[in-house]
């Protein structure tokens, strides 16, 4: 059983991981079958979906391109319907930039926005065709403004203005309203990201992260609902608020609604005036804020402005623009272990600028910190591997009666004072920060397109020439030469072969996360060494004195 603890470890560790995806990982929907659905009726939280849930209706499209994005608006709702993020490569082909929102035959995802009020039923909808001044713009300065306009409301005139900012990736999304006719208005906008239920790009088995809406509230925290529970018409999460953000994630990447930025007041009068709602219709699903007005009297004016923020899960971004934004970034069940390491690799990188030797000093400080744990567990091991030949002679002495045989192995253990379990529970209470690191790493988007030195240019992307798989190989196979060895031949063989199969795994991580695991290997192995030669030093001056 001893011989056996670096493979029950190894097992343990990454079964959970895998076992968590496969089991508990919200799994994507299939796209279901378009239809058509019902138009805005005016109630205020009657929110309006598409005909078709994979065409929507084009109208002219408006294109805007600034430092960082470059995105397209249609004139029909006045929809955000593609954004490029200039700065991130696609998953295919990293010469092109990734692309966030789109609107085409194969997938939907998209920003809309609208009016309703009950007494008003001509308010511009995510379905009106507004009009633009002019079909492009190009940022030059420090911000600009995209603005349309609609068609009159009954003596309502409404403008539409996206505002986009230099190095930022929130688009201000402001309506003007002036109450041009005879009756008070009540409005209320919806404000929704509308996405189908498709895998983001360049998802594979190994990257497996949570994909769906998420709400946040300052009473409730971080909620998300997977596209299943949307389908079902379940899910438990904050229906009304008085601050926080409704959004879509993916990994590496996400859209939100803010109704309170970090830097400005809450556009929620009350509870009862900001709502978050969660759906799925006619295949695409929605996660859609509403927030109700004040009041614009007759012959009076209204402006309104919730921020969008569309673009990568960089903490030193998100942090920055809401309470509890940095949630998004899916470290799963383990948050708790996981958010302290991000944390701390955050501040490593910020002292060597460097992605991927800020993964080597953290593996350098984790395992300095379960330096005591590790020691332990294998002066234990090392223990084992002494008493081994004494095993063996055991066996042989014996033979077959496997009663009498355990019997003489658990006296020499008490004499010998070994416990044949002290291995285990160090290595045991070390797994759920090694499955935190795990998620630490494959959720940050800061190691998408780092590099660190030579060919390693994407740590978010396997090792090209596998080489770290390939060390990681190697150290596996010689770490089972410090172990005890199985008595059993068979078992031997197997502790030969099961890390060189294991290790296959390695070649699709990436390379961020292989780098951690090599480096912690390498000093794992050194640790075990030295602690083995110094059980060897002290039997032999206790059998000389």
């Amino acid at each position: 059983m001893d011989s056996k603890r670096l493979i029950i470890f190894v097992l343990l560790s990454v079964g959970i991981l895998f076992g968590w995806n496969e089991y508990f990982m919200p799994k994507h929907t299939p796209q279901q079958q378009a239809a058509k659905t019902q138009a805005t009726t005016g109630a205020a939280n009657n929110v309006a979906q598409p005909a078709d849930a994979n065409k929507l209706t084009r109208g002219q499209r408006i294109h805007v391109k600034t430092d960082l994005v470059e995105a397209e608006i249609d004139t029909v709702g006045g929809d955000l319907r593609s954004l490029k993020l200039l700065k991130h490569g696609a998953a295919e082909d990293h010469n092109q930039p990734f692309q966030l929102f789109e609107d085409d035959a194969k997938r939907t995802y998209v920003a809309q926005t609208g009016l309703v009020a009950a007494s008003n039923p001509a308010l511009p909808t995510h379905k009106t065709v507004f009009t633009a001044d002019k079909p492009s713009y190009e940022l030059t300065g420090d911000k600009l403004e995209v603005k349309l306009t609609a068609p009159d409301a009954n003596g309502v005139k409404v403008s539409k203005v996206y505002t986009f900012s230099k190095n930022s990736y929130e688009i201000g999304v402001r309506y003007d309203i002036v109450n041009g006719g005879a009756a008070p208005l009540a409005p209320t906008a919806y404000y929704r990201l509308l996405r189908d239920s498709q895998a983001p790009e360049g998802e594979g088995r190994m990257a497996h992260t949570y994909t769906g809406p998420a709400v946040y509230t300052s009473e409730h925290k971080f909620q998300k609902v997977s596209f299943d529970d949307l389908a079902k018409g379940k899910g438990d999460y904050a229906k009304t608020t008085t601050d926080g953000w409704v959004a879509m994630v993916q990994h590496y990447f996400m859209s939100a609604w803010i109704l309170k930025p970090l830097d400005g007041a809450s556009v929620c009068k009350d509870e009862r005036s900001c709502r978050f709602e969660l759906k799925e219709t006619a295949g695409l699903n929605s996660a859609a804020a509403l927030v109700d007005y004040a009041t614009v009297a007759p012959g009076k004016s209204l402006s309104v402005s919730v921020p969008l923020f569309a673009g990568p899960e960089e903490y030193s971004i998100i942090s920055k623009l809401a309470d509890g934004m940095e949630y998004a970034k899916d470290f799963g069940i383990f948050y708790i272990f996981a958010s302290p390491l991000f944390w701390l690799l955050v501040k490593l990188h910020a002292l060597v600028s460097n992605w991927g030797w800020a993964i080597v000093l953290l593996t350098l400080t984790v395992k300095a910190v379960f330096y005591p744990l590790t020691a332990a567990s294998y002066r234990s091991m090392a223990k084992m591997k002494a008493l081994a030949p004494r095993l063996e002679r055991l066996k042989a002495q014996h033979g077959d009666d496997r009663m009498k045989f355990q019997q003489a192995v658990m006296e020499m253990y008490k004499t010998e004072k070994v416990n044949p379990l002290g291995g285990c529970l160090p290595m045991l209470i070390q797994i759920p920060v090694f499955i935190g690191l795990y998620w630490a790493l494959l959720a940050s988007v800061e190691l998408r397109g780092a590099p660190w030195i030579l060919w390693y240019t994407d740590l978010a992307r396997p090792d090209p020439y596998y080489i770290l798989p390939v060390i990681m190989a190697a150290t596996m196979f010689l770490q089972t030469f410090l172990n005890p060895p199985p008595a059993d031949p068979m078992q031997a063989k197997m502790m030969k072969i099961m890390p060189l199969a294991f290790s296959a795994l390695f070649f699709f991580f990436p390379a961020g996360l292989v780098l951690y695991y090599v480096v912690n290997n390498v000093l794992s192995m050194t640790q075990q060494w030295f602690i083995n030669k110094q059980i060897e030093k002290s039997n032999k001056a206790a059998l000389q004195s």
